[in-house]
């Protein structure tokens, strides 16, 4: 019997890791697929091909298939997400020059690892500027509808900025992230790894703050099919499933890292040094040349602890970002959560035996 062919986009980031591994490792083979590879730069040209039918699944911003489902900003097309592919991997980088500032507006004794603490230094640099009428601070984001503008905002809103008049939030695509920070474009930015690290690798970025200071268990990024191609046949799809969760588990185990980190760092894939692709594997994140190495076991986590079942509540809050900065109405909560298919993974790998975290999120405002 041959191998349903399917082909999968790609962003080149960490997150990817999931549908990479399967299709290189023998996971997907395993359930009798054959998977080609598509990487891409932009997340609207994602978007486009999964809806278009280019792709028969795309590794995808969560709140975009949401948004795409919702036909909010643009192209309206049922999507589905039948699994997530893990948790965190993002980071808040700087210019050397604006982070040395927002140290010096430090409170004495403030913790430079506290969003609270570096987010009032932020709003003094911010303020300073306006006093003085230079141009506020631009600071890079992946798309409208993502987890990096909703951290942003969150950071920003926080330290009492309006995102929208405070600060530029301007998108680039993750690939042009660096390149954007040493042309001057942005002066920050929010994106996933390995992106962060390699502006610091460069020195032309300081980490400022993992994903994980400002949102504990924050959806990222889900693998998400046409609606219409799940239900045309729910067997595949579940095989689909199963290989994403064993290559999660497979690169959730620390003694696989080292091989994890040649595979996704390979030309044609993230095509960017294994070390760098390694730290967000480990959770070990230098964070400037002379700066200390964060360490944090759930900077990006694939499998563990239930990561990769499609939480309905994650949709629930990622549609209320949406509300809450004026991209929806709030009226469609309940079409957005029907986005995350916990029925579809259940059925593939079973149903959860320990109950679901009571916190979802655990933003740090909270």
């Amino acid at each position: 019997m041959s191998a349903d062919r399917l082909k999968i986009g790609f962003i080149p980031l960490v997150d990817a890791a999931a549908p990479i591994i399967a299709a290189t490792c023998g996971f997907a083979a395993h359930e009798g697929l054959e998977i080609e590879l598509i990487r891409e730069v932009s997340w609207a040209n994602i978007r486009d091909r999964l809806t278009f039918g280019h792709f028969d699944a795309a590794h995808l911003l969560a709140p975009l298939a949401i948004s795409t489902s919702l036909g909010l900003g643009g192209i309206r097309a049922a999507l589905a997400a039948p699994v997530a592919l893990g948790l965190n991997g993002n980071a808040i980088t700087l210019t050397p020059h604006l982070h040395e500032e927002l140290l010096a507006n430090l409170a004495p004794g403030a913790d430079p690892n506290d969003p609270a603490a570096t987010g009032a230094a932020f709003a003094q640099a911010v303020r300073g500027r306006r006093r003085r009428g230079d141009e506020r601070p631009t600071l890079g984001m992946t798309f409208p509808f993502s987890t990096h503008n909703y951290q942003l905002r969150l950071w920003l809103a926080a330290a009492g900025l309006d995102p929208d008049d405070d600060v530029r939030l301007a998108v680039v695509p993750p690939p042009y992230m660096v390149d954007a920070l040493r042309s001057g474009h942005v002066e920050g930015f929010c994106v996933g790894a390995p992106w962060n690290s390699v502006a610091v690798e460069l020195g032309i970025g300081r980490i400022l703050h993992l994903g994980v200071d400002l949102v504990r268990r924050c959806p990222e990024k889900v693998l998400a099919t046409r609606a219409a191609w799940l239900d045309e046949d729910i067997g595949r799809t579940e095989r689909l499933v199963r290989a994403m969760v064993r290559a999660g588990e497979w690169l959730d185990a620390p003694d696989n890292h080292a091989e994890a980190a040649r595979l996704l760092g390979a030309p044609g894939m993230l095509d960017v040094p294994e070390p760098l692709t390694r730290r967000a594997l480990d959770g070990r994140i230098p964070t400037g040349p002379n700066g200390p190495v964060r360490e944090a076991a759930d900077y990006l986590v694939f499998a563990r602890d239930g990561a990769m079942r499609p939480d309905p509540r994650h949709a629930r809050w990622l549609y209320g970002e949406m509300a809450r900065w004026g991209q929806a109405t709030g009226a469609e909560a309940a079409e957005a959560e029907a986005v995350y298919r916990p029925d579809i993974f259940d059925a593939a790998v079973g149903a959860p035996a320990a109950p679901q975290p009571a916190d979802p999120l655990g933003l740090f405002t909270d």
